[in-house]
Formats: C-alpha cells, structure tokens, sequence
C-alpha cells in the first residue's frame, strides 16, 4: 500500500541526496517515520499489509509464507543477498519486486511498503531493522533481535520513539505454553522460583575449530561483500552459508543466540524478569596436541555452561540463579521425574525450581509439566491469560494484525520492549562465554592464562558494560566495517 502524503516528495528527494553523497554506503537513512507525517494515531488505509522480506531463504522464506497465510499480508518485496537462496521465495512470489541490496530496496520503494521482516545472519539484524524503522515502517526480526547488547537497547528505544509495531521472530512467546506455565506460577502452584535450568543439544554445526585456510571462489550468485555487511572484511569460505555462520562471533552468537531466545523468554515472562546483576561462565576446550589448548578466537566453543543472576522482582521472594547450558550438557535430572520419563525433549529444556515444587517444559514452553508428572491430574488451575489463535504459529499473524491495527493499539507477544531485555541477557551470557574463552599470553612466554574463565562479571547494565574484567567490553558494542553505520 502507497502512504498519501505532501510529506513523500521531500522524503524522497532528502533520500535521493543522501544515497548520492555516500554512494550506498551508510547503512541507515535518517528519515521522518510515517507516524510523525500522520500523526499518533495514524492508521494504515488498509486492511492489508504490504511487506518487504529481507533475507528470503530458509527461515526468511518460512518467515514471510506464515505471513502470507495470515490472509492479510502481501509479499511486496524480496531481497536476498544470495539468488540461490532466493530462488524459492521469487517463485512463490512472482508478483513481489526483487532486490538484492536492502538499502536500495528502502530508497526505491518506501513509499510502496508498509513493514519489514529481517531475516538475516545475526550481525545484520540491527543496521536493517534500524533503517526500517527510521522510515516509519513496522518490523519482524528473526532471533536474537541482535548481534550485540549495544545494537538491542538501541533497537528497544528506536521502537517506542518511531512508534511502529514490532516483533521478535521467537514463536514459542505466542505459544499456549508458556501462558499455562504462567497460570500455574502464578497460582502458587510451585511455590516462589529461585532457580531456573536451561538446555540445549545446539550446536548442531562447527563450533572450536580454526577459520579455514582455502579460498575458493565466490558462487555466482551471491554478493560476498553485501552478505559480510558490518563484519570485517574476509575472503570467502565454503560451507559458512547457509547455516555454520551462526559458531563464528563475527555473525552468530552461537547456541545462545539460536535457541536461548526460545528458552529464555518463559522464565522471562513468567518471573518478570529483566536486567542481570552478574554472569560466569565455563566453557568447554579443544585439544590440538595432547595437553594443548586449541585458540580459535573467531570461533564459539563446543560447549558452555552460563550462569546469570537476576535481581527480585515482583513475582520472586528473591533473587533468581538461571543455568544456560548447550552443547549436550544438562542440568541433574529431578528426583521428581521418574528414571525413564523424558527429561525436557530430549535434546532442549526449561526447569523451574520453587520453593514448593517443580515444573518443566519443552523447546518453544511447549508441553508444560507439574513435577511429579502426577501432579498434572490432581492441579486444576483457571485459565487467566488469553491464548493466541494458533498459538506457536500464530506468531506471524499476530504481528500482520498488530501492524494493521497500528502502533499501541494491539498487544503482542514479543515486541521490543520485552525482546530487548530479553536480548541483552543472552548477549550478556555470552560475553562471560566468550571472556571464558579469552587467552592472555604469559609473561615467560610459555602458555596462555584465561583470566575470564574464573571471574563473576559484575554488570552495570544502564552503561552497558562489565565493570571487572573490561577485556569483554569489546564485544558489547562491536565496531563496524568501514562505510558501515547504525545511523543513531
């Protein structure tokens, strides 16, 4: 849908002189939002809406079929950096345009869209959803919202001050699983929570090895320079797309930033949980000789164990420890859970510890459970939250009807405001996992030392930093590749 506005042709001509002057380069455009044209309570002329998808392989191409399945969302615009990738998508939508560079996408037809879905590899979920929102327009983001804590809290203020519509990409927040487990808390049914244990088989790609030393050629197809974005530059590598770019920190954020925003967002939401006070972490070793440790700094370890405290909050009679574990290791099964009863999924899990019980769940919250399994007959609780039609899947649908209905007018699952602290926990859990990680050379030259691996990290999170071990501090806000710019 086409906005009608006297303010179009300045916008435009304001964007045109911008593009001119930094030849493509700045990754954001400082645009007046839709909103400020057409006042608090605007509304879209519609009741459909047009969304361009950014990243349209795999997940992105999931991402934008649920929403055309809403019934009520267009596929306007296609933009993938990798036409192999795109292929499906541009045949599922042979009316939708075809970019491959997202900035010349928002230059070009800005006024043609209504909402962006950003679905691309970690480090470029910030600069693109940024831009979207500095041009008013609503937006979906895959998990983790972002690559790092800076770019999040960023992103939580960007959202309520260009007042649009938005969600994270973490469907289990819309699932009805985590909305019983949350019935159940709140009845008392477990007592007051103080230790939450999550786990995860992830990662399921290579993580603790050294970045590859061949340099085959780019495949046609692909723009190797676009896909690196705000990264530092590199040669390309085979095998990094379409999936083991998430073990290597300069574009994922390994186990934690593929599943933690599943696991994490229960306890979340259920104990109001926000800003951690601390984080440790250990993390799991590679050996290339016998007794010697393996450095590969660019890439995530095989395995990690993080452990946050979180601060009382309301829901609490205190503070609340919460155990991040991947790679296969998990947490002492409950003497509540029968041996032969299945721990979590099998492969992923939340446990809830209180001070009159237990209770568990699934990857997404799904299939909640009462400790004993036979408390699940003998606890009747009432229904006191609002299920979302579809539940888990519904996810998508919800975001197109909050768009259409416009900014505060519809509750979601997982806007920015609640994605975003969410975000930052789990960006903060890796800082202890990557400060764990960390050598220092030794002064005889003989060795490495890993100061991190036996620290508490002590955050302060209204400055955003760790204020005992500031090697991490690095990593908090990561500089961008030259030409490269959040645009705040």
């Amino acid at each position: 849908m086409q906005e009608k506005s006297k303010g179009n042709d300045k916008m435009a001509s304001s964007r045109r002189d911008f593009i001119k002057t930094s030849g493509l380069a700045a990754a954001a455009f400082m645009i007046v939002p839709r909103h400020v044209i057409g006042g608090k309570d605007f509304l879209a002329p519609s009741d459909r809406l047009v969304v361009a998808g950014v990243g349209v392989g795999g997940k992105g191409r999931s991402d934008i079929n649920n929403f055309a399945k809403s019934g009520k969302a267009d596929i306007g615009f296609l933009c993938d950096v990798d036409d192999r990738s795109a292929a499906e998508s541009v045949k599922n939508f042979p009316k939708a345009k075809y970019y491959k560079d997202w900035r010349v996408l928002f230059e070009k037809e800005s006024k043609n869209f209504d909402a962006v879905s950003v679905s691309t590899p970690d480090h470029m979920h910030a600069v693109i959803a940024m831009g979207a929102m500095q041009l008013g327009k609503h937006v979906y983001v895959q998990k983790p919202m972002t690559h790092d804590i800076y770019e999040a809290r960023q992103l939580t203020e960007a959202a309520a001050r260009y007042k649009v519509v938005t969600q994270m990409g973490n469907q289990g927040s819309s699932g009805d699983g985590v909305r019983q487990l949350h019935e159940w808390y709140d009845a008392g049914t477990i007592g007051k929570v103080h230790t939450v244990y999550i786990w995860t088989n992830r990662p399921i790609w290579p993580q603790g090895i050294p970045w590859p030393t061949e340099k085959p050629p780019v495949p046609q197809g692909l723009d190797w320079d676009l896909w690196l974005g705000t990264a530092p530059q590199k040669a390309y590598v085979d095998k990094l797309i379409p999936g083991s770019w998430r073990g290597w920190w300069d574009y994922g954020t390994g186990a934690l930033g593929d599943l933690g925003c599943h696991l994490m967002e229960a306890p979340f939401r259920v104990l109001g949980l926000k800003y951690a006070l601390d984080v440790q972490a250990s993390v799991s070793s590679v050996f290339t000789d016998f007794g010697k440790r393996g450095i590969f700094p660019d890439s995530c370890p095989p395995s990690s164990h993080a452990t946050l405290t979180f601060p009382k909050t309301a829901k609490t009679k205190g503070p609340v420890t919460m155990h991040w574990m991947d790679g296969g290791i998990k947490p002492e099964r409950p003497e509540e859970l029968g041996p032969n009863e299945l721990f979590g999924d099998g492969n992923s899990g939340i446990l809830f510890v209180g001070t009159k019980g237990k209770m568990m769940a699934s990857e997404y919250a799904a299939n909640p459970r009462l400790l004993p399994l036979s408390r699940m007959e003998e606890v009747k609780v009432k229904q006191k939250f609002a299920r979302v039609p579809g539940s888990a899947e519904g996810h998508y649908a919800q975001w197109v009807e909050g768009a259409i209905a416009g900014y505060g007018n519809m509750e979601l699952s997982s806007p920015f405001e609640l994605a975003g602290p969410l975000t930052e926990a789990i960006l903060m859990a890796n800082l202890a996992i990557r400060g764990a990680d960390m050598p220092k050379p030794r002064e005889n030259g003989k060795g490495y030392d890993y100061p991190g691996a036996n620290l508490k990290m002590l955050w302060d999170y209204k400055n955003m930093k760790v204020t005992n071990f500031d090697d991490v501090n690095q990593y908090v806000k990561r500089t961008y590749r030259e030409g490269w710019s959040l645009g705040v």
